[in-house]
């Protein structure tokens, strides 16, 4: 994987838009990845991802497709792109996060985290070694390195514990990953993971700790998870300060369309989140004028397009008042219109941003998009 930094914005703030190269495609940043946790993005058929909204490349959750369909299914597929059709690039979390999220069934040690199923409640063991085994399998393109995940209300003394940990695993991520060879024809590259929770001084730590692995990329993990958005912005702000200028930032699990727009302008390349999809099933539709409740009834007699400005084909296809009357129905075309309308925008959003970064009014554009991106309309 390389990665060529193309445009630095001269509006005054360190937005910049870059090429990510891989074997199985190009990757245009800033970058939105929509979330395939099992392997599939909800809802969305492999074609619309590729037609419609236009997906570079989409993320699959080492967790969830370990338990299943399984890593030997995977593998007698030839890894997942074969698996899923998707033959563009893909990323694998590391199953940290949902380590972090089983606190109730798990127990961490020096040595990895032991854990229960959630389907099932059979026990299960992710050492460093393992989970790179796996993510091998799985066969993205970019992996990431296991770590712990605290909460945002972490006290100082659990978030510098963690951190030896984290910083414990990725050395043993590293080695594995290095020992080892890819199973299918292609490359991988592994990320290592910023945590720190919300100290200064542990984020700069571990900035600092990760830069020595001079690997092709960085992830910034443990924001969004409980702590305020100002804090968050300033967490970026200290990591990108320290992590090379030459590799793609990767801000793990974030966020809302304003959360994507501030982290660009403070430096961000690569993002990720489960709202589209999630939101979108829930009737929630983000616009570029702002957030619509599509079972609101003032929707109900509203012929226009779902969004005028038409981020995607399902924008001027149908209108609010359709999919006013199929969410009320519960017609379950109501979720698969409203989640690729939604990933269509978040596209939309990165590529508008990399757009005005080029030009050189990337600023301008912002202070105008964002109170846009946070009507309720």
């Amino acid at each position: 994987m390389t990665f060529t930094l193309q445009h630095r914005d001269t509006s005054g703030t360190d937005a910049r838009a870059g090429l990510i190269e891989t074997d199985h495609g190009l990757i245009e940043t800033p970058i939105f990845m929509p979330v395939g946790t099992l392997g599939s993005v909800k809802g969305i058929h492999t074609h619309e991802l590729i037609d419609d909204i236009k997906a570079q490349i989409i993320l699959g959750n080492t967790y969830h497709l370990y338990l299943r369909p399984g890593i030997d299914i995977i593998k007698k597929a030839g890894g997942l792109h074969k698996f899923n059709g998707f033959n563009r690039p893909m990323l694998t979390d590391s199953g940290g996060f949902q380590v972090f999220s089983l606190s109730g069934i798990r127990k961490l040690s020096e040595e990895g985290c032991e854990f229960r199923s959630h389907i099932d409640g059979s026990k299960h063991f992710f050492s460093p070694e393992k989970v790179i085994d796996i993510e091998r399998a799985i066969g993205a393109d970019i992996i990431m390195a296991f770590d712990e995940c605290p909460p945002g209300t972490a006290e100082y003394s659990y978030a510098k514990s963690s951190l030896a940990l984290t910083h414990n695993w990725l050395r043993r991520c590293e080695n594995r990953f290095h020992s080892t060879q890819p199973l299918y024809e292609y490359k991988q590259s592994l990320f290592p993971i910023v945590q720190g929770c919300v100290y200064k001084d542990l984020r700069q730590e571990s900035a600092r700790y990760v830069t020595q692995f001079n690997a092709d990329g960085y992830a910034i993990g443990g924001l969004a998870v409980g702590e305020p958005a100002p804090v968050m912005y300033e967490m970026i702000e200290i990591v990108n300060d320290i992590l090379p200028q030459d590799r793609p930032r990767y801000l793990m699990g974030v966020g809302t369309p304003v959360n994507i727009v501030e982290a660009i302008a403070r430096g961000v390349d690569m993002f990720d989140c489960v709202m589209p999809t999630r939101n979108g099933r829930n009737a929630m539709l983000f616009t570029q004028n702002g957030i619509i409740n599509m079972r609101n009834q003032k929707w109900q007699d509203d012929f226009s397009p779902i969004d005028p400005l038409g981020t995607s084909r399902v924008d001027t296809a149908y209108t609010k008042a359709y999919l006013h009357h199929l969410f009320k129905a519960k017609e379950l075309l109501a979720m698969q219109i409203a989640s690729a309308h939604n990933l269509a925008f978040y596209l939309w959003l990165v590529k508008e941003a990399r757009k005005h970064i080029t030009i050189g009014d990337f600023a301008t554009w912002q202070r105008y998009i964002i109170p846009q991106l946070s009507n309720r309309l």
